[in-house]
């Protein structure tokens, strides 16, 4: 799926993220934004840690349908993120997403997470993705 195929499917199948997240690029990385707002923030005026875990979620989720198309049923099966400095509360998450692994059942991806216009990542995750079966 191309990134226009990939709104798409977002604005059908999720709308609630598809108002929240920009598919930038579809290639061999996949490049997803995230709009920070206030209700993205912690105390202390930086990007909450579950807002970066659904940033990285999303961005996996959309490389495994770039390549294996509309699968809604694609779901997390593990993930672990590694918080390594404090994101900029008054800029945009962007998201650099690639598979590692493509099999039958399971998807492997690796995603960094930078604050737009940073020079080092804010975090890094590594999710699985359960397939479903083709019927």
């Amino acid at each position: 799926m191309d990134a226009p195929a990939l709104r798409a499917f977002l604005a059908a199948e999720f709308p609630q993220v598809a108002s929240e997240f920009a598919i930038e690029e579809v290639g061999e990385e996949l490049v997803v934004r995230l709009h920070v707002s206030d209700r993205h923030l912690r105390p202390g005026g930086t990007v909450s840690g579950p807002t970066m875990f659904a940033l990285a979620d999303v961005a996996i989720y959309l490389a495994v349908l770039a390549r294996l198309g509309p699968v809604a049923l694609a779901v997390t099966t593990n993930c672990s993120i590694d918080f390594l400095r404090k994101p900029e509360a008054g800029r945009d998450l962007i998201a650099r997403a690639r598979l590692l692994k493509l099999g039958r059942q399971l998807a492997v991806g690796d995603v960094l997470i930078w604050s737009e216009g940073g020079s080092d990542p804010v975090a890094r995750a590594g999710l699985t993705y359960a397939i479903p079966p083709k019927r």
